[in-house]
């Protein structure tokens, strides 16, 4: 007898689980019939005295010899041989041998199930009434857990079927395999990680699944609101890399993936988000073509016409704008957990007019001499935490900034980070293009520096407006930093820069127990002189150069302020005090 579905197809057979089940009956009244007691009281006297009738201690034996055959030859061999040796009166020990045989024999049959199961499931995969409405299961991935049905032949992966919302049967997490992704590191996947996102945000507290195990290919991206649900979770446990040819790119975009107008967004996991910014950061990027032509060989479902248009393209010069890997933009209630992100074509992480972020348990990296790789960029954001995040790259470990809005940036709190190599912490620049700058109480403390140019710096541009006030550096441990500690309202990347009386104002800097040591200078500080820093107070400063004897004095330019205790090396430039006639040309934020 066996169990079919509409469509005539069989799916698993119940014979053999008739057969055990006739089998456990006979076994179960020939025990009734003999009136064997198997409680704990009194069993042991009752099977000293009591013997089955030979006939029914033959027919269970005969029974079990009869149900042992369904089971596999090597099992079965092994109990046949077994029960010829033992005693034959001892009805406890037979009725446990019964039931293990049972037992044994049921799972063969599901066993035999699940196997007519897959080669139901292989069919109806194969004439598209999978998962989704057709977006097909990869062979690299037949290792996912097997689908259950909902419906009439409707395929859902228990994998992505995580959670159910409420009785409607509606999924709230979506894996990018089932809507078409690859991740097999050449294919582009940009559009199955759209379509995802298309799901996950109209799903309050939905999760969108980038999987281990897999390297997806993304071209430019925005995962945006204002129309999501929120407390969306951006699962990133696979790697995720950007497309190396130029072609991608078109004349030069300024982000690479990119969360818009959301609230209550979450991106966490142990994976990759991996910008190859090499291909940038050289005038063009290092190709052998023989590693191309492996490539072009290995994706053979590309024709010959457009693998040759994929070499050339590489091959050509990257734009020059470079985009920043991972930006958060206008979105509230940010968290940023656990991933990696490494060698962006330029900043790694930024929040531009974002609130209520979190970000801990990072790894930024990038090689040192990456060109303006910034690790953490923050501009015209406000409540910002950061901590436990270790970041090497080849410009700032953390710099924030503010543009155009009156907002700025504030209430930043920075602690246990380890920054190195790369540029250090820094505020700025602030105030390029003659733009107003507002930056306010920032904390940065518990901190390890390590290699890098400068430890912990302000710096802002000539012509600036604006202010930076209540900032305090503490518990700042520098090693091999060439100046750990600067101010300067003189910052210029370029060649050469004009001068201007207008500044962005500097007051209430704290910098206390500053310790380590420095390959250059320990202290500078490049004041304006229409726009004079005040507040500057120095605690517990302990800084030795590396090479035992310093190699520049600390610096002081009208920069006022209290030595709050002695300093190493003494820092007698700081004036006393604020200036006789303060200027009054500083514009409020």
């Amino acid at each position: 007898m066996s169990i079919k579905k509409k469509d005539g197809r069989g799916i698993t057979s119940i014979t053999c689980r008739g057969q055990l089940k006739r089998n456990l009956d006979r076994i179960t009244t020939d025990s009734d019939a003999g009136n064997l007691d198997m409680s704990h009281s009194g069993y042991d006297n009752q099977i000293e005295k009591r013997e089955l009738r030979p006939n029914r201690q033959q027919g269970i034996f005969n029974i079990l010899l009869q149900t042992s055959a369904s089971l596999p030859p090597y099992f079965s061999l092994t109990i046949r041989m077994r029960m010829t040796k033992i005693n034959r009166k001892d009805d406890a020990f037979f009725l446990i041998i019964a039931i293990f045989i049972v037992s044994a024999s049921l799972g063969t049959c599901y066993g035999r199930e699940g196997k007519h199961w897959r080669h139901s499931e292989a069919r109806l995969l194969k004439k598209g009434q999978g998962h989704r409405g057709g977006h097909r299961h990869h062979r690299q991935h037949h290792h996912r857990l097997l689908p259950k049905v909902m419906g009439a032949g409707y395929i859902v992966p228990q994998e992505t079927m995580t959670s159910l919302a409420g009785s409607s049967g509606s999924t709230t997490t979506f894996n990018v395999l089932d809507y078409g992704a690859k991740g097999d590191g050449h294919a582009d996947d940009t559009k199955a990680f759209e379509a995802a996102w298309a799901a996950a945000c109209q799903v309050a507290a939905s999760t969108l699944v980038v999987p281990s195990g897999s390297v997806f290919m993304v071209k430019p991206i925005s995962f945006s609101g204002p129309n999501c649900k929120p407390g969306i979770v951006f699962q990133l446990d696979g790697k995720i890399i950007a497309p190396t040819s130029s072609q991608a790119w078109g004349s030069g975009l300024l982000k690479w993936i990119e969360f818009t107008k959301l609230t209550k967004i979450k991106i966490k996991g142990k994976g990759i988000i991996d910008g190859q910014g090499s291909v940038w950061w050289n005038d063009s990027p290092p190709v052998n073509p023989t590693d191309e032509l492996d490539l072009v060989s290995s994706t053979t479902q590309n024709s010959t016409n457009s693998s040759t248009d994929m070499i050339s393209t590489n091959l050509s010069k990257m734009p020059s704008t470079k985009p920043t890997a991972l930006r958060f933009y206008g979105s509230t209630d940010v968290t940023v957990d656990g991933i990696t992100i490494q060698n962006s074509p330029q900043t790694h992480l930024k929040f531009d007019s974002c609130t209520d972020v979190q970000v801990f348990g990072v790894t930024i990296s990038s090689p040192g001499d990456s060109p303006n790789t910034d690790g953490i960029h923050l501009q015209n954001s406000q409540n910002m935490l950061i901590y436990s995040t270790d970041i090497a790259c080849g410009d700032d470990c953390v710099s924030i900034q503010s543009g155009c809005s009156n907002s700025g940036c504030s209430n930043v709190y920075i602690h246990n980070v380890n920054c190195g190599p790369g540029h250090g912490i820094s505020i700025g620049g602030l105030g390029k293009d003659n733009t107003k700058a507002c930056v306010s109480n920032v904390t940065v403390r518990d901190t390890i520096i390590t290699g890098t140019l400068t430890g912990v710096r302000i710096k802002t541009w000539q012509g600036g407006s604006g202010s930076v006030q209540d900032i305090m550096f503490s518990n700042i441990q520098v090693s091999e930093v060439h100046t750990p500690i600067m101010i300067d309202q003189f910052y210029c990347d370029k060649g050469k820069c004009k001068n201007e009386t207008a500044a962005v104002a500097i007051s209430g800097i704290n910098y206390m127990n500053i310790k380590g040591t420095y390959t250059a200078q320990p202290a500078h500080f490049a004041c304006s002189d229409s726009l004079p820093c005040i507040g500057v107070s120095l605690t517990t400063i302990e800084l030795k150069s590396v090479q035992g004897s310093h190699l520049y004095d600390p610096f002081c330019w009208e920069t006022y302020g209290e030595l709050k205790t002695t300093t190493e090396p003494p820092i007698t430039c700081l004036q006393k005090g604020k200036p006789s006639n303060l200027p009054s040309q500083h514009v409020p934020c």
